[in-house]
């Protein structure tokens, strides 16, 4: 028994935050370039002034700890202040992505309820169309300017805790409305630890914020970096010519690649003539992409892949410490268990589930963010006995890999028997004439549902081939039952690059 209790004053001393953090880096070093977006810069002082100003202005104009700001923005050097001052100022921002449609971006406002929205000028009008009141917005510009310009300078004096709200990131499920992720200081900075852990990350070093702040990519690894004094590169969105120049003078030790791209962007690379000045880790979510893809990027590159597996609500945890090397197209996909979180892979009824066998990804650590706002039911099932469940399917090799195998909710249940469709797909995309295949459940009189294989290929191949392909390595349930060939880009896919298999489902209805 404890009979000792430590002084307030202890724990106060270990209380830093996203915006504490970054004002020892900017006192440190004052004269570094904390972010470059074209012909716009700040320097870490400049940042750091700006950021405070801003928090002020949110104080003065009301708004109050816990209190939500939205944003609305294309990537712009301000949406970094705008971050960084939120952080100061104990308020919670959310990242409203500009490209939802009126009942999404409605949903994503009324959930959080913000107090003011800071957004792009021409963003306001449809914003203000929508069936909904928001008491204040601020214009990026000369209004933005005006009003930070006119606040004290001095960092807002606010007692945040590390447990605080920090950011709101939405997540982007093939089905339904938005999640609002809460990710606290607390979370932020135990990513920002584990990204520069795995990923090797050394202090000083630059990185390419060309993917939108909406999503967890680039707010997590931006963050990350300038708690290391490092250089944030903003693109706004997939821009090859401008991404092509600025790693053709700028080192940087990881750029991050998304399924859907990282070809166009490897042929980008290579017809541009550009020697890369020196990426060491390229990509992510290895599993959505082409085999071949992942070669010709790694070697356009001159770096390895990164085989990652991570989530909005838990940063790049659980497994992401291994990579592929370069020039090569990868047959296994196994994965290392990240540093700084706990893996369980548990059944149905919560017990872990043996070595070889699948089981749903259940993590305890740091990084993890502070549940769906407003979402008490979901948050008690995904929460469950204290572990985050995060509804993907994992087994643990013997030799201590993780290999992902599927999502819990995308099942295929055929005559009483659990089918996981990534299964299939690794077999049918061992052959080298297979770029990618999607396997969907398909309703059957007599089994209740079975598998049928989407295939993109590059050279033609034959129904009766890829059903041997499979026939080599799967129970005979688990054979596709039908092959369909199709152009990659008629494959759906949502705006973090997933397949959409709901709508690939729709297509054999019609």
């Amino acid at each position: 028994m404890n009979d000792w209790t430590p002084p307030a004053e202890v724990f106060q001393a270990g209380r830093s935050t996203i915006g504490t953090l970054f004002s020892a880096q900017a006192a440190a070093y004052p004269d570094l370039i904390a972010v470059v977006a074209g012909e716009e810069q700040l320097t870490y002082a400049e940042l750091d002034e700006r950021s405070n100003r801003l928090g002020q202005l949110f104080l003065n104009r009301g708004l109050v700890r816990g209190d939500r700001v939205g944003i609305l923005a294309r990537n712009c050097l301000e949406y970094l202040e705008v971050e960084l001052a939120a952080a100061k100022a104990g308020i919670i921002l959310a990242t409203l992505n500009w490209r939802l449609a009126e009942r999404e971006l409605t949903h994503c406002i009324s959930l959080v309820e913000p107090k003011l929205i800071i957004l792009q000028p021409d963003l306001k009008d449809g914003v203000e169309a929508l069936d909904i009141a928001v008491p204040q917005y601020l214009e990026f510009g000369e209004d933005y300017e005006t009003a930070v310009a006119a606040q004290p300078e001095e960092q807002p004096m606010v007692e945040v805790d590390p447990e605080d709200g920090l950011v709101i990131l939405y997540t982007s499920g093939t089905t339904g409305l938005p999640k609002g992720a809460l990710v606290s200081h607390r979370a932020m900075i135990a990513r920002g630890m584990c990204f520069t852990s795995e990923q090797q990350i050394p202090q000083f070093d630059h990185f390419m914020a060309w993917t939108p702040f909406y999503h967890m990519a680039s707010t997590d690894q931006s963050l990350a970096v300038l708690l290391r004094a490092g250089t944030i590169h903003v693109v706004d969105g997939y821009l090859p010519d401008q991404m092509i120049e600025i790693i053709g003078r700028t080192r940087m030790q990881f750029m991050f690649l998304t399924p859907g791209m990282v070809g166009l962007f490897a042929e980008a690379v290579k017809a541009s003539g550009v020697k890369p000045a020196g990426v060491a880790i390229c990509g992510a979510m290895a599993d959505l992409v082409p085999k071949e893809e992942i070669a010709a990027a790694t070697s356009a590159l001159g770096a390895v892949y990164a085989n990652t597996f991570g989530a909005t609500e838990t940063g790049l945890a659980p497994a992401t410490a291994n990579t592929i090397p370069k020039g090569v197209a990868p047959t296994v996909l196994s994965k290392r268990q990240s540093s700084f979180c706990e893996v369980r892979l548990v059944d149905p009824d919560d017990n872990d589930v043996p070595v070889g066998q699948p089981g749903e990804v259940a993590l305890r650590g740091p990084t993890l963010f502070s549940g769906y706002w407003k979402a008490d039911e979901t948050n008690a099932k995904d929460f469950r006995n204290g572990w985050f469940h995060m509804g993907d399917v994992m087994r643990r090799n013997p030799d201590g890999t993780l290999d992902y195998v599927d999502r819990v909710k995308y099942m295929i249940k055929s005559g009483g028997e659990n089918i996981y469709p990534a299964e299939i797909e690794q077999v049918i995309t061992r052959d080298a004439r297979v770029t990618e295949a999607v396997v969907v459940r398909r309703s059957d009189p007599r089994w209740g549902e079975v598998p049928v294989a989407f295939v993109v290929t590059n050279q033609a191949m034959a129904e009766d081939e890829v059903v041997t392909l499979c026939r080599n390595d799967l129970s005979s349930y688990k054979l596709p039952k039908a092959v369909f060939f199709i152009q990659d880009t008629d494959l759906p896919r949502s705006t973090t690059g997933k397949i959409q298999r709901h709508l690939l489902e729709a297509r054999l209805v019609d």
